[in-house]
């Protein structure tokens, strides 16, 4: 089974360079810390979401793997310094954790 942690976040379009350029950084700090999940980033084309929206993901094989990765982007300081830099830039957040279907 594999649950889906996402984080979606929509972002003032006329920022959208500043935005993006901390996303950046914020893929760098994945790539630095063994211990961060490594998510995919996604920007809406079309679909129910605004252009100025941006969907981190990632697959995790339990539901508390999941809620662990959610409470170390909450509670590691270096990241929450990242966001602290991009959150001048954001309208609105927030998390989804979607469970596996099966029949």
């Amino acid at each position: 089974m594999s649950y889906k942690l996402r984080f979606v976040q929509n972002f003032v379009l006329r920022y959208s360079k500043e935005y993006l350029e901390l996303e950046k950084e914020f893929e760098k700090f994945e790539k630095m810390h063994p211990e961060a999940p490594k998510g995919k980033r996604y920007l809406a084309l079309t679909g129910r979401y605004p252009s100025n929206t941006l969907i981190w993901e990632c697959d995790f094989d339990t539901l508390e793997e999941a809620q662990k990765a959610q409470t170390f982007f909450l509670t590691d300081t270096r990241h929450e310094d990242l966001y602290q830099q991009q959150s001048q830039y954001i309208l609105g957040t927030y998390t989804e954790i979607y469970r596996p279907f099966s029949l």
